[in-house]
């Protein structure tokens, strides 16, 4: 009778434990469901079918929701050069591999651009298009640099600007970059500039604007006690880890403590010649200042370029995949998906 018992306690409790650990198994199933389901609704709404219109308040990038935004994602090169890598494979890669929700159209002006070539303006639509169907935010990009002073082709941007906004007036998708990286020039003459191109965009639209700042889009502190009069202005900061460190850091921080609203519409892991390093150790600081500070993030370039900002290998295909990306493009997919 004894024996008896013992066994039958001995299976009670085996039945017991048994019982247990397939409830924890369910529990925990249950768990990686919710986290599962949970990963996948954050990432539904980082796209423009959830955010809709964007807005500044404050120094923030918020949803049509009042919700902060943190924009992130690539840049093209330029559009004359390396246009091909701006294709719907590739775009679809990015939204979602990288978890990217912005792409930033770089369309020269000179180097062989707009200003020499006006049938780049079909690329443009085509490529904004395509992003667009994709369900990301577009930055569309008047790529000034060796033409420093915006104002050299201020009739030309206007007439671009115009025919952009008109044709997507109603696209809260579209971003507007309006003067790249003035450079050799002053913030009067760039906020000059910028009242003559923001007037015809704010005609048909207020979606978010980007203005440059004098020295490569650095100098941020110039709009402090000289602001353009407009909603949904948007300062751009540009930096590239081996050349502009804490001290480009410290200068944005008094910016945005000043009440001004950036975004960091490129930036790289090379020095400023898109070339050197990489710099990562400089890179994960800056990544770090931007998460902190929810400010939105494009990184230099979508391209196969040889040099060590390009985000793809030499010599890789037109449509690439994860084997294509070069130490910059790893680094980069990573800290776009949040994983640095």
């Amino acid at each position: 009778m004894k024996k008896f018992l013992l066994v039958l306690c001995i299976c009670l409790l085996i039945c017991g434990c048994g019982k247990k650990a397939i409830s924890q198994k369910k529990n925990k199933e249950k768990d990686e469901q919710i986290e599962e389901k949970s990963s996948e609704e954050i990432k539904k709404n980082i796209f423009v079918s959830y955010n809709g219109a964007l807005q500044v308040k404050g120094i923030n990038l918020v949803n049509q929701y009042d919700e902060v935004i943190q924009l992130k994602g690539v840049s093209s090169h330029g559009l004359q050069w390396y246009g091909d890598f701006v294709n719907d494979q590739n775009l679809k890669t990015l939204k979602n591999d990288f978890n990217s929700n912005v792409f930033r159209l770089a369309m020269y002006t000179k180097e062989g651009g707009y200003i020499d070539n006006k049938e780049i303006m079909q690329d443009v639509i085509k490529d904004i298009d395509l992003v667009i169907a994709n369900d990301m935010y577009v930055i569309v990009d008047w790529h000034i640099l060796s033409d420093g002073n915006p104002n050299a082709y201020v009739e030309e941007a206007i007439n671009f600007f115009e025919e952009i906004s008109s044709k997507y007036k109603n696209s809260p998708n579209i971003i507007y970059e309006i003067c790249n990286e003035p450079n050799g020039t002053s913030w009067s003459e760039i906020k000059s500039y910028s009242e003559r191109v923001i007037e015809v965009i704010r005609k048909n639209c207020n979606n978010i604007i980007i203005v440059g700042t004098n020295t490569w889009s650095q100098d941020v502190l110039d709009p402090v006690n000289d602001r353009l009069n407009y909603d949904n202005i948007m300062y751009a900061l540009h930096f590239y880890a081996g050349t502009h460190t804490d001290y480009l850091r410290k200068r944005a921080k008094e910016a945005l403590d000043k009440g001004i609203s950036l975004f960091v519409s490129e930036w790289g892991v090379s020095d400023a010649s898109g070339n050197g390093g990489v710099f990562l150790d400089e890179a994960q600081k800056w990544i770090d200042f931007m998460n902190e500070n929810k400010l939105s993030f494009v990184s230099w370039s979508l391209s196969n370029k040889d040099e060590s900002s390009a985000l793809l290998k030499p010599g890789s295909n037109v449509n690439f995949n994860n084997s294509d990306l070069s130490e910059a493009g790893q680094f980069v997919k990573k800290a776009i998906i949040g994983n640095i």
